[in-house]
């Protein structure tokens, strides 16, 4: 938990940022020559990635046998599909994915119509959020060891869900920033906790697969989620209305996966980490 916390905290930092100078930034650069320099900063990171030359691999005890990618995905689903707390966390996500994307796709439309929010405060509510995950991501394990890591998950999303259903209520931009940050707080908590967990349950050599299998499929949700939430506001012409109608569906959601096996999580965990 504190090695992933951190590491979310430290990517999280430049989110910060990037709001921010943007926010400010449009106020002073034409739109396309901003796009032209978001563009370019992708240049510079893959370019970065180019230098690094050591590997972060540690060295495997035995030769591994070559396989497919074909085998290697069939094998991390059925290590998936095997283990009843991944098993519910990727089910979890799976309904999670679907509700919650319309919240962040259709912010910058929340905030100027409902908050009224000029270009540069629609910059620092992203940058709330950004700021949120990384004070968060560096008390994540003080606030784990106060309990059972499935309350924690799964309280981690009740909250996510209130503060996005108390945006929807607020009309005020500052309790809105407030309610973000906080929001985007217990998400990466959940995120670092989700992580955490999976390294412990899976073995080394299964990791990879367990974690890239769980991502891809669980945001495979996500699209339709965003287009039916985006028809939805287009019907109602209340942007308000659906963000409520989110939170309370994340909130009772996660409420129903207390019942599930990442509700007691600690029964299926191993005595010890799985040696490499």
């Amino acid at each position: 938990m504190k090695a992933n916390g951190r590491i979310q905290a430290s990517y999280s930092t430049a989110r910060i940022l990037g709001p921010l100078l943007a926010g400010l930034l449009i106020l002073l650069v034409p739109l396309p020559a901003l796009l032209l320099i978001d563009g370019s900063s992708f240049l510079i990171s893959a370019g970065s990635l180019v230098l690094v030359r050591t590997s972060f691999n540690t060295a495997p005890v035995e030769k591994k046998a070559t396989t497919s990618i074909r085998h290697d995905i069939l094998e991390g689903l059925q290590y998936v599909l095997r283990q009843p707390v991944l098993r519910s966390i990727t089910l979890l996500l799976l309904f999670i994915n679907f509700i919650i994307p319309t919240a962040g796709a259709q912010l910058v439309l929340f905030a100027k119509e409902w908050l009224h929010a000029s270009d540069s405060q629609v910059g620092f509510l992203y940058a709330s959020g950004s700021i949120g995950t990384v004070l968060f991501s560096l008390v994540a394990n003080q606030l784990r060891k106060r309990c059972p890591i499935g309350t924690f998950l799964l309280g981690t999303i009740v909250l996510e869900g209130v503060f996005i259903a108390a945006s929807a209520l607020a009309h005020v931009y500052w309790v809105v920033l407030l309610l973000w940050g906080l929001r985007g707080g217990v998400d990466i908590l959940f995120l670092i906790g989700a992580y955490s967990l999976a390294q412990v349950i899976a073995p080394n050599h299964l990791l990879g697969r367990v974690i890239t299998f769980t991502r891809v499929l669980t945001w495979s949700t996500a699209s339709l989620g965003a287009l039916i939430g985006g028809f939805a506001i287009e019907q109602t012409k209340n942007v308000s209305l659906v963000y409520g109608v989110i939170g309370i569906l994340v909130a009772f959601t996660a409420l129903i996966f207390f019942l599930s096996p990442l509700g007691h999580a600690e029964r299926y965990l191993p005595a010890s980490p799985p040696s490499p």
